[in-house]
């Protein structure tokens, strides 16, 4: 039979995410659009984006949060292009981006002493065999696999080389052991449901002294530029931006800092989040036909949920399209370069009822196209 009730909130999407319950554009504080974003007020609001994430997130003294350009993968850029070529690197991937930081350093940065430990979609590389006498670049969430680290208990304190992260679907999802990342980056539109085109570069003591003492053989590009003289660029850290920034963005973004604190800060997100992944999980026991594409529970992302089924890959699609014609579920199929399947983002902005009114859905459109 097909259900009746449908989610009260369709957009299941893994990036742009879904905004946060209860959102409303016309709330937002708007009195910096149309000014500079170097005049008193815009820098107040630039440096109260990064002061609220350090603050939000409960970052250690001497942890830095500035706001840079292109999303995610600027951030991510910009540390590898800034940071790497002093000593060798190890690349983790296990899944599509990840797999791109992989090419930057080994075709693009062309560095011979890098070394890349790869593993299937679903699972995890070997930790243990990480060097960490090397630089270190990792995703903590594989946002196209659904694949995550389980912990920091692999990073060693005494390590020698630096750890990249891109934590962009795991940031204030998951809980994250900051005096083990020298490199955190995320972007606002994955768990905040914020908009994209800005991305956040997270700097521990580490990277910073790296940044002071060490540069590349290589030309940077002046949106990479993070120093001045051999010194950092504190400015950017302190809401100057490199480029102009989107005001509007940044509105967006204090809003969903303000909602974090207004639903009990970090913590609470991250339970919300594990909470919608509990839904999925009951939902996966109790049908044969489904299974996460994470073969190891405890590398299950509570973000990015990767499911496979049972059907052929043409089915799946129908599946995903059925349910988009039914106005249930958005946005839905798995990532281009993954293995065909579903993907279901269940980072904080999304409520459990929602994806509980989905799973009568998902088990309906099997039906449909496997009848």
């Amino acid at each position: 039979m097909q259900p009746t009730a449908k989610p009260r909130n369709p957009n299941f999407s893994s990036g742009p995410c879904s905004k946060r319950p209860g959102y409303d554009v016309g709330t937002l504080q708007l009195n910096t659009l149309g000014r500079s974003h170097r005049s008193a007020l815009g820098k107040k609001a630039l440096a109260l984006a990064c002061s609220e994430t350090a603050r939000s997130l409960g970052l250690p003294d001497g942890y830095r949060v500035g706001v840079v350009p292109g999303s995610d993968t600027g951030a991510v850029e910009m540390a590898l292009w800034s940071l790497l070529g002093q000593r060798g690197v190890d690349v983790l991937a296990w899944e599509s981006f990840g797999s791109g930081w992989a090419t930057d350093v080994v075709k693009q940065l062309k560095l011979a002493d890098a070394r890349v430990l790869k593993a299937d979609y679903g699972d995890l590389v070997d930790l243990s065999q990480v060097n960490f006498d090397n630089d270190v670049v990792f995703t903590w969430n594989g946002t196209t696999s659904g694949v995550k680290v389980p912990d920091g208990n692999w990073i060693p304190d005494d390590r020698a080389g630096l750890t990249i992260c891109d934590a962009t679907s795991a940031v204030f999802a998951m809980d994250l052991p900051w005096d083990k990342l020298d490199v955190v980056t995320f972007s606002w539109q994955k768990v905040l449901g914020g908009e994209g085109a800005h991305g956040m570069l997270i700097l521990g003591p580490r990277a910073v002294a790296r940044l002071e003492s060490y540069n590349p053989p290589w030309p940077l590009p002046k949106v990479f530029r993070l120093t001045s003289g051999g010194k950092l660029s504190e400015g950017i850290f302190r809401g100057e931006t490199i480029n102009t920034p989107s005001m509007l963005c940044v509105a967006d973004y204090l809003d969903a800092l303000q909602w974090i604190e207004a639903i009990g800060g970090v913590k609470a997100a991250i339970a919300r989040s594990e909470a919608n992944l509990a839904v999925i999980a009951d939902f996966v026991a109790a049908n044969d036909w489904i299974s996460f594409l994470a073969r190891d529970p405890a590398t299950r992302s509570n973000t990015s949920v990767c499911l496979s089924v049972k059907i052929d890959p043409e089915q799946v699609k129908k599946m995903v399209k059925l349910l988009d014609s039914e106005g249930v579920a958005f946005d839905i199929g798995s990532y281009k370069d993954a293995p065909a399947g579903i993907r279901i983002w269940c980072g904080a902005t999304i409520d459990s009822a929602d994806l509980q009114a989905l799973m009568p859905w998902l088990a309906w459109a099997y039906a449909q196209v496997t009848a």
